[in-house]
């Protein structure tokens, strides 16, 4: 399994108390995906946000690569939030493992404990917020 103290330097769980960590743990799944599997294929459904532990995954659009995500990151969190397909596959360059937390999962958090739940909702919000800012950049750059 992951340690608190390990879940304390993803930004998902920033601002959550040890004890707040701990009563999440039993509710994450670790996963483990070789090198060039994908954890999410652009148009399925997903129903969970997976943070990685270890490993490297590129984000395709049609075939296109986004971006590289490391670890710490986060994704699949947009499915979670809009109940669509997913709008990317999410690819793995090397051996990987991730965190993920279910949509049910989060339920859960929900109704053990509202305030967990809504540090882990505004981190996520917060890694969105940082994805977004990043996106006007470049758009912002490519119009000069």
């Amino acid at each position: 399994m992951i340690a608190v103290s390990d879940l304390q330097r993803y930004s998902l769980f920033g601002g959550l108390m040890a004890e707040q960590i701990e009563r999440v743990i039993p509710l994450l799944t670790i996963e483990s995906y070789p090198e060039g599997a994908n954890i999410i294929t652009e148009g399925d459904r997903n129903d969970r946000i997976r943070f990685i532990i270890d490993g490297k995954v590129l984000v395709l659009r049609n075939g296109t690569t986004l971006v590289e995500l490391g670890e710490g990151d986060t994704f699949g969190e947009m499915e979670i939030l809009d109940v669509m397909p997913a709008v990317a596959t999410i690819r793995t360059l090397v051996p990987t493992r991730v965190a993920a937390i279910s949509n049910r999962a989060l339920r859960d958090i929900y109704k053990m404990d509202v305030s967990t739940f809504s540090m882990i909702i505004m981190n996520l919000a917060r890694d969105l917020s940082r994805r977004l800012r990043h996106m006007d950049e470049l758009a912002c750059q490519e119009k000069k």
